[in-house]
């Protein structure tokens, strides 16, 4: 039986879509797979890490008919991409086998059954569906998910709070040492739901979602359950398992009120904090800043005695202030903001640091002082 019969690049921009979560080590042999159900000239493609689940459908021709089977993700997609993008591929079914032909190359793989996959079951209770524009929720993913915790024993950490309501989403991630927060304003308003989306599963969107300027591709639906999220956009399906447990409060620990507080370009700022990323310790990564009317003078130094030296001139008319970061955290926030101007706020070289955005009231980014 002929599966289907399509160009090489719809072929892998359907599987590529959907085999992000697929590790390349399993304890279970199939989760490496990629389901295909077959029904008519549809072919769905479903693959699974046991807590989340992507699903997209392509019509990619061939026989009628239908048919269900699992076959190596990883494998199928690094032979599609080492054959012509213009080509025509054939993917046949035979027995236990599937055969792939393109041109004159012939590939023979071994399939795992369709039953044996384990397909995530879905909630029962989700709450009311809402939608945000694909660019909207990627915006936001890219303006928090660095602050996200690597591994953290407190997992709560490990993943980004997604909170809907009335008319506003807000993401918030923090990993103890900085927090960021972005809001965008829905359509229309909804009551209060509040998840904590994994790791993976962020990163995951963050691959996925389309920001393309010219041609938005749509909205994103998303729908919260006790222990799932559900997401549709582009023609696919996302379900995933949500972490348990309960986020710091996160308004706390927001400053208000700093008195102090200077404007300047994203651009200029990051440059110096980059070169002088450059000779910081390996292990503290610190950098000093002194805050004076008029200038900001950057510094860093290593074990090996070699130090950098960057300034900056500032209008700036406040306390004068000496302060040390972690320089990857200030790296990171002004590498994954689009704007121009940033707002630095302080009170003193003992309290954390606010990173606003002038054009942007619902962007905040706190980040704590380190002693060097």
């Amino acid at each position: 039986m002929i599966v289907l019969k399509a160009a090489q690049e719809n072929l892998l921009a359907a599987l590529q879509s959907v085999a992000g979560i697929v590790e390349r080590r399993h304890t279970l042999p199939i989760l490496a797979n990629v389901l295909l159900r077959k029904n008519g000239p549809a072919i769905e493609f479903t693959t699974s890490d046991l807590e989340i689940q992507v699903r997209t459908t392509a019509e990619l021709g061939g026989d009628a008919g239908s048919l269900s089977v699992t076959v190596g993700a990883r494998k199928l997609i690094d032979i599609l991409r080492a054959l012509p993008a213009d080509q025509t591929v054939t993917l046949s079914a035979s027995g236990s086998k599937l055969t792939l032909t393109g041109g004159k190359s012939r590939f023979t793989l071994q399939t795992l059954p369709a039953d044996d996959f384990p397909l995530v079951n879905e909630a029962v209770d989700f709450g009311p569906a809402f939608s945000v524009p694909q660019k909207t929720l990627k915006g936001l993913i890219n303006q928090v998910h660095f602050a996200m915790a690597v591994h953290d024993i407190r997992y709560y950490l490990n993943g980004i709070l997604f909170i809907a309501e009335g008319s506003t989403l807000t993401l918030v991630a923090t990993d103890g040492h900085r927090l960021a927060l972005a809001q965008a304003t829905l359509d229309h308003e909804v009551p209060k739901q509040e998840v904590i989306l994994p790791r993976k599963t962020v990163l995951e969107l963050q691959r996925l979602l389309k920001d393309d300027k010219d041609n938005d591709d749509g909205a994103i639906e998303m729908r919260f359950a006790a222990n799932q999220a559900k997401f549709a956009f582009s023609g696919m399906e996302f379900v995933t398992k949500l972490v348990e447990g309960k986020f710091p409060d996160y308004n706390r620990v927001i400053p208000k009120n700093h008195k102090n507080h200077v404007t300047l370009g994203r651009v200029p700022l990051l440059g110096c904090l980059q070169r002088a990323a450059i000779l910081t310790s390996e292990k503290f990564k610190g950098v000093r800043l002194n805050i004076e009317p008029g200038v900001l003078r950057i510094a860093s130094s290593n074990a090996e005695q070699e130090e950098a030296k960057e300034e900056l001139e500032i209008d700036y008319n406040g306390d004068a202030i000496e302060i040390g970061f972690n320089v990857t955290y200030l790296m990171d926030a002004l590498t994954n903001i689009p704007q121009e101007m940033v707002k630095l706020e302080l009170q003193d070289s003992q309290a954390s640091a606010l990173l606003t955005v002038p054009e942007q009231a619902g962007f905040k980014y706190v980040v704590m002082p380190m002693r060097i």
